[in-house]
């Protein structure tokens, strides 16, 4: 059974609508130099498959670079660690691309130090693909809140955040925090990101039922 991977903004492409894709886009050469690349990949006798990774881009055109490398890691099964050695040492396309797979190949909490690596970052390609499903189900409550403000303030649309209604719905603190930022935005007369409010309505509704049924907070 083929699993869903993450893209970070959107539904998850399976495995076979990838390569359905990119049969369908590449040209004959790239699409002979793919299968080449995911035979080597699946044989995994060896690292020089990881060398296919980084001459996506190249062999396939950066339109199509992201889809190939998830390809090649999905065909190598690559695990945590190697996951984390071509995360460090690649390029931004080539950190997408490892981000974007960790949904279908770690089950687990493992590559969370990538994700928050990525969340480091400016990059807001590099962010929305951190923010996919693999994210929303194992970062940490406290770093996830911060990941959802810090795409406010350099623009990554809420969209790119996997899981935001499930996580963020009666999220108080999340609350708290977007509006001590609107605030701050506000009394600096700068604008206000829109996405803003939306979160900061979700956020809001189950805590804002709860203080209406209870305003004077739960009795001891």
């Amino acid at each position: 059974m083929t699993h869903s991977p993450a893209t970070g903004t959107g539904p998850d492409p399976t495995a076979e609508a990838l390569r359905d894709q990119l049969d369908s886009h590449l040209h004959p050469a790239a699409r002979a130099w793919l299968r080449q690349a995911l035979d080597e990949a699946a044989a995994n006798s060896g690292s020089g498959w990881e060398l296919r990774v980084a001459e996506a881009g190249r062999r396939c055109g950066s339109r199509h670079a992201d889809a190939a490398r998830v390809l090649i890691l999905y065909a190598a099964h690559a695990d945590p660690a190697t996951l984390a050695r071509l995360y460090h040492q690649g390029s931004a396309a080539e950190r997408r691309a490892v981000l974007s797979a960790l949904p279908h190949l770690v089950p687990g909490p493992d590559a969370v130090p990538l994700v928050e690596d990525a969340l480091r970052t400016n990059d807001t390609r590099l962010l929305a693909t951190a923010l996919g499903p693999y994210a929303a189900r194992h970062l940490d409550a406290h770093s996830w809140r911060h990941a959802v403000l810090k795409c406010l303030f350099t623009g990554v649309p809420v969209d790119a955040v996997a899981g935001l209604a499930a996580r963020g719905r009666g999220d108080a603190e999340l609350a708290r925090m977007l509006a001590d930022y609107a605030a701050e935005r506000t009394a600096a007369d700068r604008p206000v990101p829109a996405d803003l409010y939306r979160v900061l309505d979700l956020a809001a509704e189950d805590f804002e039922a709860d203080e209406a049924d209870h305003p004077h907070g739960k009795e001891s």
